[in-house]
């Protein structure tokens, strides 16, 4: 009687097994159902896709730019700055109503005298002070340059009256004018008028440029 009572329970487990594999197998089955009739539907609302004809693409350069030699540049402009002698004679140089001028051949003397009256605007400037003679060698020759290409006619220069040198003599005025007849875009320049700096600084003409 023991043995047949163990056979029952086996049986009724393997039973009861196989009905939950079937109620499984069925929820699978009702599942894969619903999700095909959901892509019908899906596939329904749609309709027929066509595949976007595109344009012309544009076409990107993938070619690097030039490397731009900023180490060689610093370098001409070192030596532009440089090449400006502390030694130059002015033998042009030219002393008018108190105030310095000077202006290349063949100009006349009108030139720094338009010049100091205001006749061409100021378009831009340089401050010296607090530099250093080397330093603002290379200021002046590094502004020329960007000025010239710029295409800028009148600038002005302030080097200072030299109160804050040493035995508060004005190095820079000195220099400046030197520097200055020794670049060849200054065609003139002369003291600035009192509103624009007086002793301080200097009006400089450069050549036009196109």
């Amino acid at each position: 009687m023991r043995g047949l009572n163990q056979l029952g329970a086996l049986r009724k487990q393997l039973e009861q097994q196989a009905q939950q594999r079937a109620e499984e197998d069925k929820k699978q089955k009702a599942a894969a159902e619903q999700a095909e009739r959901e892509r019908d539907l899906f596939r329904t609302a749609v309709g027929a896709v066509v595949p976007v004809q595109t344009a012309s693409k544009a076409r990107l350069d993938t070619t690097p730019p030039a490397p731009v030699a900023t180490q060689r540049l610093q370098d001409e402009q070192r030596a532009l700055a440089q090449s400006l002698s502390d030694e130059f004679d002015p033998e042009s140089l030219l002393e008018t109503d108190e105030a310095l001028s000077w202006q290349r051949a063949p100009l006349g003397p009108d030139v720094p005298r338009k010049l100091r009256k205001g006749h061409w605007v100021i378009q831009d400037q340089v401050d010296l002070h607090g530099a250093r003679t080397d330093e603002a060698r290379e200021l002046v020759g590094g502004f020329l340059s960007d000025c010239l290409k710029r295409g800028l006619r009148c600038v002005r220069i302030v080097h200072g009256k030299g109160h804050g040198s040493r035995d508060r003599q004005p190095v820079l005025k000195g220099k400046v004018p030197k520097w200055l007849m020794q670049r060849d875009e200054v065609i003139a320049f002369c003291q600035a008028k009192p509103a624009d700096g007086g002793a301080g600084a200097l009006i400089v003409l450069l050549k036009a440029t196109r």
